[in-house]
């Protein structure tokens, strides 16, 4: 389970993060997303436990807790939602094809 957990302090790293998760079992990835320009933490991250079980022991007794000065919110990750829209480039741009 892809497990997302918010509000974290900017001083948690990847490493406190898996050791948190650990308590409640096998922590297959822990990491805190961080910002690539400045390369500080965004406040949130992602913990991925392969035991569904202990994925929901984790989210039931972290959700709310505090931990390193913040109270976390602690949920199963949501997938990222998928926008149909084609994105930029293509297209013509830039005039309605007339002659001058």
């Amino acid at each position: 389970m892809d497990i997302y957990v918010g509000n974290l302090s900017y001083d948690t790293d990847d490493q406190s993060l898996q050791e948190l998760f650990a308590t409640y079992g096998s922590v297959t990835s822990a990491r805190v997303i961080m910002d690539k320009f400045s390369g500080r933490s965004k406040g949130f991250g992602f913990v991925e436990m392969p035991d569904t079980a202990e994925a929901n022991a984790a989210i039931g007794a972290l959700n709310e807790q505090e931990f390193q000065g913040r109270n976390l919110r602690v949920n199963e990750s949501q997938p990222k939602p998928r926008n149909d829209r084609p994105r930029g480039g293509g297209g013509g741009g830039g005039g309605g094809g007339g002659r001058w």
